[in-house]
């Protein structure tokens, strides 16, 4: 099974950002966050985060991609568990075994859109706000396209 990791090309993301997401989280979509905004809403570094950021679930930060990788069944518990405590303490949800059902359709959804891709592929967001709500659109990038390479280091460091 797939979830996506943040991952950085440059340090664009700590300038354009509240709340810059750590490379390596794990991320969701996050649309949530902007279910009652409107157009005014929408200025400064709060429509970079509308506009083209996920979701990271550690720091509950934005970055503008992810990446494809493995993830494993406790991995996804602990992260439910994680958003859902998030839920109460930032949205007010009743109580975490309330919030936990919400959490786990969010990450369920982030799966299912990684789940059918390789690894390393990158994901890119785009938002728009139309009068029935938040349309999220999804751009996929394959790793050979994306030249990862050119910036990621694999193996050990001597």
């Amino acid at each position: 099974m797939n979830l996506a990791r943040t991952i950085h090309f440059d340090e664009s993301d700590m300038n354009v950002f509240h709340r810059p997401a750590r490379t390596g989280e794990w991320a969701i979509s996050g649309g949530f966050e902007f279910s009652n905004w409107s157009e005014a809403d929408l200025t400064g570094k709060a429509r970079q985060a509308f506009s083209n950021g996920w979701f990271g679930l550690e720091t509950f930060g934005r970055a503008t991609f992810v990446a494809v990788t493995q993830v494993e069944e406790a991995e996804v518990e602990e992260l439910i568990d994680g958003l859902a405590q998030h839920f109460v303490a930032i949205y007010g949800a009743p109580s975490v075994e309330a919030a936990r059902t919400v959490a786990a359709d969010e990450v369920a959804h982030m799966r299912d859109l990684c789940d059918d891709h390789a690894p390393n592929t990158l994901l890119i967001v785009h938002r728009e706000l139309t009068e029935a709500g938040v349309r999220e659109q999804f751009r996929m990038i394959e790793a050979d396209a994306a030249g990862l390479e050119q910036f990621a280091i694999h193996g050990e460091v001597e």
